[in-house]
C-alpha cells in the first residue's frame, strides 16, 4: 500500500467512524467490603470432530481448554471478566458467549469482558464469516451452531454457580516482572530487510541468532485479596501464546502449562491475558519441540511466582467500569469467496467479506480497580497499542489484553501498512485505524 493511499484514506474516514460514543461508564467508590468477588472456571473443550482453528477437526486432547474469570458485584451491579482458552471468538459467535455470560451473571453484556487466549490448538470462530460461509454449495467444516449454544450454556451456568460463593474483596496488588526468553518479535530488521519469524522460527538457526527486536518484556499481574488473603491473580503478558498448530490436538499450549502449575502450587486462583501480541511471537525460542514448549512454561511461571513475591498491596477504593464503542474502517476485500479454494482459504475469505459488511460496533473495555487498569482492545492489535497506553498511564499500572472480537483481524498501526508484511496483509481494517483505536484508548483510560 502507497504512502497516497495510507494519507488519502486517512482523510475520507468520515466524522461518523471517528466520533466515539460513551456506551458503559460506572464509577463507584467503595467502602471497604462493598466490592464482592467470585472466581469460575468452565471446560470449553470442544467435542471431538469440531473444528480447531480454520478447519482441523479436534482429534485428540493434550490437556484442557478452559474459560475462567471473575464475578464482580458493587452492592448494585455485576460485572464479569473472562478469559477463554480458544484462539479467537468474532462477529455473531462473540456476542453469544458473551451474552451467555451476562445472563448467567444477571447483568447487561456490556459489563463483560471476554478475552481469547490466543493459543493456536483451539477453536477459531467467527460467527458472521460462518454465516456467509453456510451460503455456500460446499462449505468446510465450520464449529457447530448447537456446539457454540453448549459452549455458552456452560458458561453461563459456571457465572450463576460462582454468583452462590460471592466474599468480600479489600485489597488490590499489583506488580511488574520481568520474563525472561520467550517474547520475540516477529518483524525484524536485518540489513535493511523486513525477516517475518513467524513461531517455530527457531528451527532456522539464522532467524535463532536474530535479536528479540521490539518486545515489552514485562509481565504485569494484578492480584484481589479478602482479609490479607488473595484470592485471585490476573497475569498480563504480550506473546503469541503458540508454539505448534493445526494438526488437531487441542491444548492450551505452554501458557495454560504456566498458569495451572502456579495455581496448583499457590493455591490461589490464577488467569491468564494476552496482550498486544499481534507482531509478537516466541519465535526466537521455539522450534516446536517438546524440549522448546516446556522451557518456555518454566519460565513464565518463574515469572508468575516471582510476581506474587513483589506485589504491593494497596485498597481497592474505587472500582471504574468503562465501555466504548468504536468503529473501524474497513478495507475493500481483495476477492470474493472462491468456492474451488481450501477450506482454510474460504474461511480467511470470508472472515475479510464479513468485516467488511459489518455495522455493528466493537468495543474497548477500561476496568479501573484501585490504582490499576485493565485495558480490554478487540482484534489482534499489535504491540505499539499496548506501548501507547502504557505511555498514558501516568503512574499507573495498566495490563493490557486484546483478543476481544476479533472481526477486524490485525490491527495495524499506518507505519506497518506502509511496511507491508504478515500482518497487514491478513487485517481487514483499512489504514488510519491507528488515529481512532489509539484515541479510544485515551479516552477509555481518562479516569
Amino acid at each position: 500500500m502507497s504512502s497516497r493511499q495510507v494519507h488519502g484514506a486517512r482523510r475520507n474516514l468520515s466524522r461518523r467512524e471517528l466520533m466515539l460514543g460513551l456506551c458503559c461508564d460506572v464509577a463507584r467508590r467503595l467502602p471497604g467490603g462493598v466490592l464482592r468477588m467470585a472466581t469460575f472456571r468452565c471446560d470449553v473443550t470442544p467435542a471431538p470432530g469440531e473444528p480447531l482453528i480454520w478447519v482441523t477437526p479436534l482429534r485428540s486432547v493434550l490437556d484442557p481448554l478452559w474459560a475462567k474469570g471473575l464475578l464482580l458485584e458493587d452492592g448494585r451491579r455485576r460485572f464479569v471478566l473472562c478469559a477463554m482458552d480458544w484462539c479467537a471468538l468474532g462477529g455473531a459467535a462473540y456476542r453469544a458467549l458473551k451474552e451467555a455470560l451476562a445472563t448467567g451473571a444477571g447483568t447487561l453484556p456490556d459489563r463483560v469482558l471476554l478475552h481469547t487466549v490466543h493459543q493456536h490448538a483451539a477453536p477459531y470462530v467467527e460467527g458472521d464469516a460462518c454465516r456467509l460461509l453456510r451460503e455456500l454449495p460446499d462449505p468446510p467444516l465450520m464449529f457447530s451452531e448447537s456446539g457454540l449454544r453448549e459452549v455458552g450454556r456452560r458458561l453461563s451456568e459456571a457465572v450463576r454457580q460462582a454468583a452462590r460463593q460471592l466474599q468480600p474483596v479489600e485489597e488490590v496488588g499489583t506488580a511488574e516482572v520481568r520474563v525472561e526468553r520467550v517474547a520475540s518479535s516477529r518483524r525484524i530488521r536485518d540489513q535493511g530487510k523486513l525477516v517475518v519469524r513467524y513461531s517455530t522460527g527457531a528451527k532456522d538457526p539464522y532467524q535463532a541468532a536474530l535479536p528479540e527486536g521490539r518486545i515489552d518484556p514485562w509481565l504485569r499481574t494484578l492480584s484481589l485479596a479478602s482479609r490479607g488473603r488473595p484470592l485471585a491473580r490476573l497475569h498480563f503478558y504480550a506473546t503469541h501464546p503458540q508454539t505448534f498448530c493445526c494438526d488437531g490436538r487441542a491444548s492450551a499450549d505452554f501458557v495454560g502449562e504456566a498458569r495451572e502449575r502456579v495455581e496448583g502450587e499457590e493455591g490461589i486462583f490464577q488467569i491468564y491475558f494476552t496482550g498486544c501480541a499481534g507482531d509478537v511471537t516466541v519465535g526466537k525460542y521455539n522450534d516446536g519441540s517438546e524440549p522448546a514448549r516446556k522451557g518456555l512454561a518454566d519460565r513464565l511461571a518463574a515469572a508468575m511466582r516471582a510476581a506474587a513475591a513483589a506485589t504491593h498491596w494497596q485498597p481497592l477504593g474505587v472500582l471504574h467500569w468503562r465501555t466504548l464503542p468504536v468503529r473501524l474502517p474497513a478495507r475493500r476485500p481483495e476477492k470474493p469467496i472462491d468456492p474451488g479454494a481450501s477450506g482454510e482459504a474460504r474461511y480467511r475469505m470470508a472472515c475479510a467479506q464479513a468485516y467488511a459488511r459489518r455495522r455493528e460496533p466493537l468495543y474497548v473495555t477500561a476496568v479501573g480497580l484501585g490504582p490499576a487498569h485493565i485495558l480490554h482492545l478487540p482484534g489482534e492489535p499489535l504491540l505499539e497499542f499496548q506501548e501507547h497506553a502504557a505511555r498514558l498511564a501516568k503512574g499507573r499500572l495498566v495490563a493490557v489484553a486484546g483478543y476481544g472480537d476479533i472481526a477486524p483481524g490485525y490491527i495495524c498501526p499506518d507505519r506497518v501498512m506502509l511496511e507491508g508484511g504478515y500482518e497487514p496483509s491478513a487485517s481487514h481494517v483499512a489504514p488510519g485505524a491507528e488515529a481512532i483505536l489509539k484515541r479510544a484508548i485515551r479516552r477509555a483510560l481518562a479516569v
